[in-house]
């Protein structure tokens, strides 16, 4: 997958249809939230529950499963752990897994400019979170930008069921802990995780610093990197798509990068691919 090296000024898009689902799981996430400010809901193993759930959803699921192996084919792993990440990227409810590979691999295509599903042209609140909330021009290119994981019967399972995977999370952690495992677990973990990676599309295309010509406007931001393992480094992303390591200079933690490090340790990792200095 190539990137457009040719940025151009996006015009203004024509309005596209809102996706009243999509608004509705919003507006309801960020009322339940709230919840966790009641002191009945609150407990440490809870707390440590959520943040085990981030680390396996984002960190693993998003960032290693999603992004570098699904999206990019940074590397290969055994079917088996492979199967596990995408299921770990699903439980995130960042959507199905064919439209996180393919609108990811479209605004590498067409990134900063007209085409892009998040540009930064139509504004921050559109590139963070607003382009979510509508059908968006780029949606019938997902089959296309996505034939080569379309006939996997496990992708296929994931994409179908993410709703109902979530909702099996909640039972299990309902059983385990109560209603405090459930708030912590299900709400407060997707209050953070989904805002943490959307804050790539958004912060990442607006501020921070730059350490390569990309050809667009992205950059990298450290607290971003800290909140989704390794993805704020985005600048180096961009002139580096097919590279596995995010985090180039030796001050840019990449926690996704050590996980494929300690898994290339142990043979689990090959066909690691980095940059060509």
């Amino acid at each position: 997958m190539t990137t457009n090296l040719s940025p151009a000024s996006l015009p203004q898009l024509n309005p596209p249809s809102p996706r009243l689902k999509v608004i509705i799981f919003t507006v309801i996430l960020h009322l339940a939230v709230l919840l966790a400010f009641l002191p009945s809901n609150f407990s440490w193993a809870a707390v440590g529950v959520a943040v085990l759930l981030h680390w396996m959803t984002i960190g693993l699921g998003i960032a290693f499963g999603f992004h570098r192996l699904a999206t990019h084919r940074s590397l290969q792993v055994p079917k088996w752990l492979e199967y596990f990440l995408i299921l770990c990227g699903t439980l995130a409810l960042q959507g199905g897994v064919f439209g996180w590979v393919g609108y990811h691999r479209v605004h590498h295509l067409h990134s900063d400019e007209q085409g892009d599903p998040h540009t930064p042209n139509e504004g921050f609140w559109w590139s963070h979170i607003g382009w979510l909330m509508h059908t968006v021009p780029a949606r019938p290119e997902l089959p296309r930008m996505t034939k080569d994981i379309a006939d996997d019967q496990f992708y296929r399972f994931c994409h179908r069921y993410y709703i109902e995977l979530q909702v099996a999370l909640g039972v299990v952690l309902y059983l385990l802990g109560g209603w405090s495992f459930v708030v912590w677990g299900i709400f407060v973990r997707l209050f953070v995780g989904i805002h943490s990676t959307m804050f790539v599309n958004s912060v990442c295309h607006t501020i921070g610093y730059r350490n390569h010509d990309s050809g667009d406007r992205s950059t990298n931001c450290w607290w971003v990197a800290l909140l989704t393992f390794g993805e704020g480094w985005h600048n180096n992303h961009h002139a580096f798509q097919y590279s596995a390591r995010h985090g180039l200079q030796w001050w840019e933690i990449d926690m996704t990068w050590m996980t494929i490090r300690l898994l290339q340790f142990l043979g689990l990792a090959t066909n690691v691919k980095l940059p060509q200095k």
